[in-house]
C-alpha cells in the first residue's frame, strides 16, 4: 500500500526506470493494490498500468491484465458495501431514490469503472416514478421522469413497457421523445434504470393502469375510476383526454333537450350514444345508425355532436371521428373505446374515384378485429369491442349489393333540407362545444350501481324488443333498436326527468328495414327485373330480333336469360350469382330442371343453358311500393 508521503503525492510511486516486480510478486496483490490507489488519477493510473505491464511481459507473466481487473473489481465490490446509500440529486425531482453506485447529478449519470474511467448512462435526469400494473393483462409498465437541456427544464413523463428497458435494443426508441440515448450508451442505461428500479422496489409508487375505456370488473366505469392511469397506446392519450366534463351542466342539459324536441331523428342519435354501453349487459350486437342526405344544412353533423357531447368533447378530430382512416386505425380505434360509441363523420371520404365507398361494415359491426402475427412470434391481443357506432354521410352507408348481415346491423336515416334533423345548427354547435361530458359519467355510474339495475336493464330491453319483433323488421334491426329504445327510457329517468319525450316503438320502428329490404336476394331480385328491362333490345321477343349481343329470351312473364350473362351482369352489380340463383330457387322465382338452375333454350337456333326468370308483375310490383330498398 501507498505511504502517506506517496497518497499525497502519486508521482512518487514510480520508479525512474521501471518496477522490479518478480514472476513470483505478480501473483500476490503487492503490484495491484499499487495500481488500485492510482485509480483515482486517469492518467497517472494509465501511465503505471502501461509500465507495470511492461515488466509483467520482460518476467513472462502471462494474463497480467485480466489479473488486474478481477482484483479491482474486487475492490470495488468491497467498497461498495461500506458505503452509505447515494442518493439522486436532480433539482426538482419528485422522490430522492437509492441510486447506488451512480452519480446522478443534472449534468449527467455516469459509474466509475474498474479501470478507473467514467461510463454515463444520460446525460440528463431520468428516473422511475411510477410502476403501472394493466388490470387486463397484468402487463407492467414503468413512468419514467426526465429533464431534458433548455431553458424551462420542466420535468416531462412517459410511460413505456418493461420489454423497452430491459434491452439495449429496443430502449433506443426513446430517443424520439427526446431522451439521451444512442447504442453505444443504451446498455449502460438498462443497467441504471434497472438498478433503480431494484435499489428502490418498495418506494417507487404501484397503481393500477387501464389502456382502454368502458367497464372494469370490480374497479368502474373508465375513465371515471379514481387513482386509475391510462397506459396505452400513446396515438390514444388525446382520444382519453378527450372524456372529460367542461362548461356547465345546465347549458347543456338546455341544448341538449331543445335538439330532442327538434326531430325524432335527433332524439334516436341522442339515445343511440347512452346506448353503447347498455349492449354488453344485454347482450346485444355491435350496430350503425347512419345519417345521410345529399342536402347540406339538414344538421347531420351536428347531431352527431349533440350525441358524442355525451361523452366529451364533441369539436371534429377530439371525440368525434373522421372516416379518413385505414381499416386497422378503426378497429384499434373500437377496441380502445370499448363501450363508448364511435362517432364517424363524413362517409364521402372513404370514396375512390369512381363515386364507390370503401367502407365495410362487416369490419366493425362484428365487435372482433383481425388476429395479427408478431414481429416476435405467436399473435396480438385479437382487438374486441361492444359499443355502437353513429355516423354520418351524404350516401348510405352500404350499397344495394351488400349482403343481409351489413344491412341488418345500420338503421340508415336519410335527412332531406324539408325536415332537418337540428336547426339553426351554428347556435347548437358552439353550445355543445362550450358545453359537455356530463352526462356519460351519470348514466354510467347508476348503470353500473346495483346488479338490480341491471336486471331491470335487461327486463326493459326485452320488453321493448319483443315490442319490436311484432312488426316487419328483423331480429338484427329490432335488437338495436330495443337498445336504442332502453337507452332512451333510463336517460330521461336519470338525466333528463322528462317522461314526455321518451322515445317510443312507433317513432323508431319507420326507420328500420324489412324482411324484404334486408335480404340480399330480394334485391337481386329486384335488380334483374331493372336489368331485364333496361336490355330488352338484347333479347329475342316474338318477331322481334336483337341486331346487338344476344342475352336470351321474353316470353310473357319469363325471361330466358343466357347462365353467361346471367353470371356476369349478377357478379358485376355486386351480388353473388350463387347465392342468387339459390334465393331465386327457394322462392320459385326461376324455373329449372331438377336440381340444377336452368333450363336449355334455343337462342337463335342455338341450344343454350339458361336461367328462367319469373319477372314481376304489376300487382307484386305495387305490393313493395312502401318499402324502401
Amino acid at each position: 500500500m501507498l505511504s502517506e508521503d506517496e497518497a499525497k503525492n502519486p508521482e512518487l510511486v514510480f520508479l525512474p526506470e521501471k518496477y522490479e516486480y518478480s514472476y513470483d510478486d505478480f501473483l500476490t496483490a503487492t503490484p495491484y493494490e499499487r495500481l488500485y490507489d492510482l485509480h483515482g488519477s486517469p492518467f497517472l493510473f494509465q501511465t503505471a498500468v502501461l509500465k507495470m505491464k511492461a515488466r509483467a511481459k520482460e518476467v513472462k507473466f502471462v494474463g497480467f491484465m485480466d489479473m488486474l481487473k478481477r482484483f479491482m473489481e474486487a475492490q470495488q465490490s468491497e467498497r461498495r458495501k461500506n458505503l452509505v446509500p447515494n442518493q439522486t440529486e436532480f433539482d426538482g425531482q419528485a422522490m430522492e431514490l437509492n441510486c447506488g453506485i451512480w452519480e446522478s447529478t443534472d449534468w449527467g449519470i455516469y459509474r466509475e469503472t474498474p479501470m478507473g474511467g467514467r461510463e454515463y448512462a444520460c446525460a440528463h435526469p431520468i428516473m422511475p416514478v411510477e410502476r403501472l400494473v394493466n388490470i387486463d393483462t397484468d402487463e407492467v409498465k414503468v413512468k419514467l421522469a426526465y429533464k431534458r437541456s433548455g431553458k424551462d427544464k420542466k420535468w416531462l413523463t412517459t410511460i413505456v413497457g418493461k420489454d423497452v428497458i430491459s434491452t439495449a435494443r429496443s430502449i433506443t426508441a426513446l430517443s424520439s421523445q427526446g431522451i439521451s440515448v444512442t447504442s453505444s450508451t443504451a446498455s449502460t442505461l438498462v443497467d441504471y434504470l434497472n438498478d433503480m428500479e431494484n435499489l428502490n422496489y418498495d418506494l417507487i409508487p404501484e397503481s393500477k393502469s387501464i389502456g382502454r375505456l368502458g367497464y372494469i370488473p370490480g374497479e368502474g366505469f373508465s375513465p371515471y375510476v379514481d387513482g386509475l392511469v391510462f397506459d396505452g397506446d400513446a396515438s390514444f392519450k388525446h382520444l382519453y383526454d378527450t372524456i372529460r366534463s367542461y362548461g356547465s351542466i345546465t347549458c347543456w342539459y338546455d341544448t341538449i333537450m331543445e335538439c330532442r324536441r327538434m326531430s325524432v331523428t335527433a332524439k334516436i342519435m341522442i339515445a343511440a350514444s347512452f346506448a353503447s354501453p347498455i349492449l354488453s349487459i344485454v347482450g346485444a350486437l355491435p350496430f350503425f345508425v347512419h345519417l345521410w342526405g345529399v342536402d347540406s344544412g339538414t344538421g347531420k353533423t351536428v347531431a352527431l355532436m349533440a350525441a358524442a357531447s355525451v361523452w366529451g368533447n364533441p369539436a371534429l378530430g377530439s371525440f368525434v371521428q373522421t372516416f379518413n382512416a385505414t381499416q386497422v386505425g378503426q378497429e384499434r380505434t373500437a377496441a380502445f373505446l370499448n363501450q363508448l360509441p364511435l362517432c364517424i363523420d363524413e362517409l364521402q371520404l372513404t370514396k375512390d374515384s369512381h363515386g364507390r365507398s370503401s367502407f365495410d361494415v362487416y369490419q366493425l359491426a362484428q365487435g372482433v378485429g383481425r388476429a395479427r402475427g408478431k414481429r416476435t412470434g405467436g399473435i396480438e391481443m385479437t382487438p374486441t369491442w361492444s359499443c355502437c357506432f353513429l355516423t354520418t354521410g351524404e350516401s348510405p352507408i352500404f350499397g344495394n349489393s351488400a349482403g343481409a348481415g351489413a344491412v341488418n346491423r345500420v338503421i340508415d336515416i336519410e335527412c332531406t333540407a324539408g325536415d332537418a334533423v337540428i336547426r339553426d345548427g351554428q347556435r347548437i354547435s358552439n353550445a355543445l362545444k362550450q358545453n359537455y361530458g356530463f352526462a356519460g359519467q351519470i348514466f354510467v355510474r347508476k348503470l353500473y350501481e346495483s346488479n338490480d339495475m341491471q336486471e331491470m336493464v335487461r327486463q326493459i330491453y326485452n320488453e321493448n324488443f319483443k315490442d319490436l319483433r311484432q312488426g316487419d323488421s328483423t331480429e338484427k334491426q329490432a335488437m338495436a333498436a330495443a337498445a336504442i329504445l332502453t337507452a332512451d327510457f333510463f336517460a330521461c329517468m336519470w338525466i333528463f326527468e322528462d317522461e314526455e319525450t321518451i322515445l317510443t316503438v312507433d317513432e323508431i320502428a319507420r326507420f328500420l328495414a324489412s324482411n324484404d329490404s334486408v335480404s340480399a336476394g330480394r334485391r337481386a331480385y329486384d335488380w334483374l327485373c331493372d336489368w331485364v328491362a333496361a336490355n330488352v333490345n338484347h333479347f329475342y321477343s316474338g318477331e322481334f330480333v336483337p341486331n346487338c349481343d344476344v342475352y336470351g329470351v321474353l316470353e310473357g312473364s319469363r325471361a330466358y336469360i343466357n347462365r353467361g350473362v346471367f353470371n356476369k351482369a349478377v357478379s358485376d352489380a355486386g351480388f353473388s350469382s350463387s347465392a342468387t340463383l339459390s334465393y331465386l330457387k327457394s322462392n320459385c322465382l326461376i324455373e329449372t330442371k331438377k336440381k340444377g338452375y336452368t333450363k336449355c333454350k334455343r337462342l337463335g337456333g342455338v341450344l343454350t343453358e339458361c336461367v328462367v326468370l319469373t319477372l314481376a308483375s304489376d300487382d307484386e310490383y305495387s305490393e313493395f311500393d312502401g318499402n324502401p330498398l
